[in-house]
């Protein structure tokens, strides 16, 4: 057996992977504010104080009064399993994001139906109104 004269190559070119971290980690910056909620609304706007993002449940009403906890739809007689449910897993606090076109009844009914069960944490989510000049 001759042994070679050439010394094995130690060296790994990681260039083309970190390219395509820089990249894959520039896709994500981009689409994680568009994967906020994952149901489509119509949010009213408000001046209000911008809130830091914290844990808990995401009830969502649209514009045909579908109830959504967390991207989920939910029918109205099992809305309180649900919250239950979902609620079992994060901080005792909710958020409500209706769409600017529901009736203010269905609105009041779903906070109704979330205090009712306890919480007394609840946000109202709205966008950011335009300052005026």
């Amino acid at each position: 057996m001759r042994h070679s004269d050439r010394k094995p190559l130690a060296e790994i070119n990681i260039t083309n992977l970190v390219d395509v971290t820089m990249v894959l980690l520039i896709i994500f910056m981009l689409t994680a504010p568009f994967l906020q909620a994952g149901v489509k609304l119509r949010l009213p706007k408000a001046e209000a104080k911008q809130i830091e993002e914290q844990e808990g449940v995401t009830v969502s009403i649209d514009e045909n009064g579908g109830i959504f906890i967390d991207e989920k739809a939910v029918d109205w007689n099992d809305f309180s399993m649900e919250f239950r449910k979902a609620i079992e897993a994060t901080a005792p606090r909710a958020f409500l994001r209706a769409d600017k076109g529901v009736r203010y009844e269905t609105v009041l009914r779903v906070i109704a139906r979330i205090k009712m069960l306890g919480i007394e944490d609840l946000g109202l989510i709205a966008e950011q109104e335009e300052k005026k000049r």
